[in-house]
This record gives C-alpha cells, sequence and structure tokens, in this order.
C-alpha cells in the first residue's frame, strides 16, 4: 500500500520515453525494450569493437550492447544518465549486459572491471560516475572485483562530442595515470565505458593499465556509434 501511494504521487517512468511504466516493468517500458538496437557483439569474434583497436592496443574481448545513433532511445537513454541523474539506466544496462557476459566463457575470466573514470573536478560537479553502476553490475555478474582506485584522470577536459578523431586523441594522450599497480598485476582486466566512438579514450586507458606487469585488457561499453 505504502509503495502504491509513493507510486501515485511520484510514478515510475520509461527512462527513454516518459511513459508510465506497468508493475511488472522496470526502468525502461516493454516498447523501448525492443526497439532497442542490441548488437550481440559479444557472441561473435572479430566484431566491430574489437576492430576499432585493430592495430592499436591488443585487446582480449571487445563488446558494446547497443549501437548509438543520434535522436535515437538510447542517445535519450545515455543523456538522461549522464546529465539528468537517472543512475539506474546504468543499474539496467550493466545486469543486461553482465547476464549475458556469464554466460560466456572468454568474460568468466575476468578478475577486475575498471570503469573509464572522470576528473575529480567533474566528479564533484556531477556527483557521480555514469559508467560506474554499470560496471558493478557486470562486476556482480562475472563475480569480478570492483575498482575504481587504479586508474584515474589526472586532467580535466571539455566534451569529446564535437571534436574530430586526431583531435580526440591529442586531447586525451597521457590524461590518465596509474596508482595501486599492485591490484592488477597478472590481471584479466575489463574496461568499461559508456560510448565508444574513435576508440581513443579508452586506447589511452589501455596504455596507462599496461604499465602493470602481465596485464591482460577487455572492453566492455554501453553502446557503440556507428
Amino acid at each position: 500500500m505504502f509503495q502504491s501511494i509513493i507510486d501515485l504521487f511520484f510514478p515510475k517512468v520509461c527512462y527513454a520515453c516518459y511513459v508510465h511504466l506497468q508493475d511488472y516493468e522496470q526502468y525502461v517500458c516493454t516498447s523501448c525494450r525492443h526497439s532497442l538496437p542490441v548488437t550481440n557483439y559479444h557472441f561473435n569474434a572479430n566484431n566491430a569493437v574489437e576492430k576499432v583497436f585493430y592495430g592499436r592496443e591488443k585487446v582480449e574481448q571487445a563488446t558494446a550492447l547497443l549501437r548509438f545513433e543520434k535522436k535515437s532511445i538510447v542517445q535519450q537513454l545515455i543523456h538522461n544518465l549522464k546529465y539528468r541523474g537517472y543512475e539506474e539506466i546504468g543499474v539496467f544496462l550493466g545486469q543486461w549486459l553482465g547476464n549475458e557476459l556469464k554466460e560466456i566463457a572468454a568474460y568468466n575470466e575476468i578478475d577486475i572491471v575498471i570503469p573509464v573514470p572522470l576528473h575529480k573536478k567533474k566528479l564533484k560537479k556531477r556527483g557521480y560516475n555514469q559508467v560506474a553502476k554499470f560496471g558493478q553490475e557486470i562486476a556482480k555478474a562475472l563475480q569480478a572485483d570492483y575498482n575504481d582506485a587504479s586508474l584515474i584522470k589526472i586532467t580535466n577536459t571539455t566534451s569529446q562530442v564535437t571534436k574530430k578523431r586526431f583531435a580526440r586523441w591529442q586531447t586525451n594522450y597521457e590524461l590518465f595515470a596509474l596508482q595501486n599497480a599492485s591490484l592488477i598485476e597478472n590481471k584479466h582486466v575489463l574496461i568499461v565505458d559508456d560510448i565508444i566512438t574513435t576508440g581513443a579514450t579508452l586506447e589511452s586507458c589501455i596504455q596507462i593499465l599496461n604499465k602493470a606487469k602481465n596485464v591482460k585488457i577487455s572492453i566492455a561499453t554501453m553502446a557503440i556509434v556507428q
């Protein structure tokens, strides 16, 4: 009864289209859930995410849950996650992808999940890292550790959205630093992020994490721009 009263004054709505959710729905309505462009990359070798890093950095496994397009449901979800404080979207996407990855032998070798970090100033302003809950849910599904203490961002930057590929690479180069390296030595690390476009940010993260001894690295993101 108490929950019904809360729902009356604060009804649950779909984070994509804002229609009221039914009792059996959570975070996203059934219609929007069925409309989301799923990639299924983690079930296929030589997928589009892996190809992003060919000739750049060694990656064990790589996937993205959804395809990102402008003015799409995916863009709406990630915008609400990043700028409107709807952290439950990270939970929703992390549980979804985590449940799929745990059925794949290669991903069950993951020891640690690490989110792409925010600079401390941006973290203080936003109040949260938009990929934290996404990574935490994947870590739970894979029975892996979640570590946000080893990879840190040491330079604050402006938005990457409007920058060209080379400009992104220049901006991201050496923006990150490694601390507590012993925590990831001899481990298989899964780096998680929201969107992969050129791969410049993740490439920089991989270069920094590889400073630790005998590290294997895989990648999982919420979406990929295609």
